[in-house]
C-alpha cells in the first residue's frame, strides 16, 4: 500500500526567529482598494479599511502575508487609493489589519515602495515633478491623480542629497510600519520602481558613485538596509528585499541583468536578512536581453532563505523546494 509523500511547501520554517507554519507566501499585490474621495490628494485615500482587514485575515492560514505595495512618501507615491505608510492615520488603519491577521495565527510583513519614474507630479503637489535615477522616460502610458491617462512624464535626475533624503524615508516608514504591528517589512526593488531602476543599467546612466559599474549600482539598496539595520525598529533578520530581474513591467530589462542580479544576491547576502524574493518566473513578461536569472543562480549567491515568484503551480513550488532552489 502506497503512501502519498508529505508536501514540503506545508512543512514550518524559521525566518526572523518566528516559525511560519508553512512556506506558502501571499506575495505582495497593488489592489488600490482604499477608500476612494472626491478630492484625490485627500489622504483618507490612503488608509486602510474594513474591506482591507477581512481581505488580509482570509489569507492568515499561509506562513506568511507580504502586504501590498505601500508607499513611503509623498514622492514615492502614485498610484490612486493604494495604501500609505506617512501618517497617524495610515498607522491606525494598517494596526487593524494587522491586529486581525495575528488574531487568525498569521504573520505579516508591509511592502514599502517608491514608485520613482512611474508615478505622476500630480500626485506630489509639495514637488510637482517625478524622479529617478537618471532622466529616462518611462515608454508606455501614465496615469494621472484622476485616474485619466496621460503621457508620460520625464523624471528628475535625483541628487545625492535626494537620495539620502528618501533613505530617510525609508527609515521613517519603517518606524512606521514596527508602530503598526507588522513583523517585518520588505523592500521593493522590483518591477521597475525605484530601486530597480537604480539597480539596472538601462535606466541608470550615472557617473557618480550611484552608477555605472555594479557596485556602484546596488549602493543605493545597500544604503537603505544599512540605515535600517541601524535605526534598530526591525533586525536584519526582520528586513526582506523583492527583485525582479527577468521581467518588463515598467518597461524594464538590460543586458547584463545575468551578471548583475546574482550580484545582488551575493552583497545583500552579508546582511543576514530575511530573506530575498525573487520573481524568477517569466510569466510577468520576459525582456530577452540576457539570459534568464534562474532561482538558482540566486540561491548559489544568498546564505539566506529564497522566496520565488510568479506562474508557479502546486507542483513547480513543491519541486523548487525539495530541489534546494527556493525554501
Amino acid at each position: 500500500m502506497s503512501s502519498t509523500p508529505e508536501l514540503q511547501m506545508m512543512s514550518p520554517i524559521t525566518i526572523g526567529g518566528q516559525e511560519l507554519k508553512n512556506r506558502v507566501v501571499l506575495a505582495p499585490m497593488t489592489r488600490a482598494r482604499c477608500t476612494p474621495t472626491e478630492d484625490p490628494l485627500d489622504p483618507a485615500n490612503t488608509n486602510p479599511n474594513d474591506l482591507m482587514v477581512e481581505y488580509y485575515t482570509q489569507r492568515a492560514s499561509g506562513g506568511l502575508i507580504i502586504s501590498e505595495a505601500t508607499a513611503i512618501s509623498e514622492l514615492g507615491s502614485g498610484w490612486l487609493n493604494a495604501p500609505h505608510i506617512r501618517t497617524a492615520d495610515n498607522v491606525a488603519g494598517w494596526k487593524e489589519v494587522v491586529d486581525s491577521v495575528h488574531a487568525a495565527g498569521g504573520l505579516m510583513y508591509l511592502q514599502l515602495w517608491h514608485m520613482g519614474r512611474q508615478s505622476h507630479s500630480s500626485y506630489h503637489p509639495s514637488t510637482n515633478d517625478i524622479v529617478a535615477p537618471s532622466a529616462i522616460k518611462i515608454n508606455g502610458q501614465g496615469k494621472n491623480n484622476k485616474n485619466e491617462a496621460v503621457e508620460p512624464e520625464t523624471p528628475r535626475a535625483m541628487s545625492v542629497e535626494d537620495i539620502k533624503d528618501t533613505v530617510q524615508d525609508y527609515v521613517r516608514a519603517t518606524r512606521l510600519a514596527k508602530e503598526a504591528g507588522f513583523d517585518g517589512v520588505e523592500i521593493h526593488c522590483a518591477n521597475g520602481y525605484l530601486i530597480d531602476c537604480f539597480l539596472q543599467s538601462s535606466t541608470n546612466k550615472r557617473t557618480d558613485e550611484y552608477g555605472g559599474s555594479i557596485e556602484n549600482r546596488v549602493r543605493f539598496l545597500q544604503e537603505i538596509v544599512e540605515a535600517l539595520i541601524e535605526d534598530g525598529s526591525y533586525p536584519a533578520d526582520r528586513i526582506g528585499f523583492r527583485i525582479s530581474p527577468n521581467g518588463t513591467y515598467g518597461d524594464m530589462g538590460s543586458e547584463d541583468n545575468h551578471v548583475m542580479f546574482p550580484f545582488v544576491a551575493k552583497t545583500m547576502s552579508k546582511y543576514g536578512l530575511a530573506y530575498l524574493h525573487l520573481m524568477d518566473g517569466l510569466g510577468f513578461g520576459y525582456h530577452e536581453k540576457c539570459k534568464p536569472v534562474t532561482a538558482f543562480d540566486v540561491k548559489k549567491e544568498f546564505n539566506g532563505p529564497v522566496i520565488c515568484n510568479v506562474g508557479l503551480t502546486k507542483e513547480t513550488g513543491e519541486g523548487m523546494i525539495r530541489s534546494g532552489a527556493a525554501d
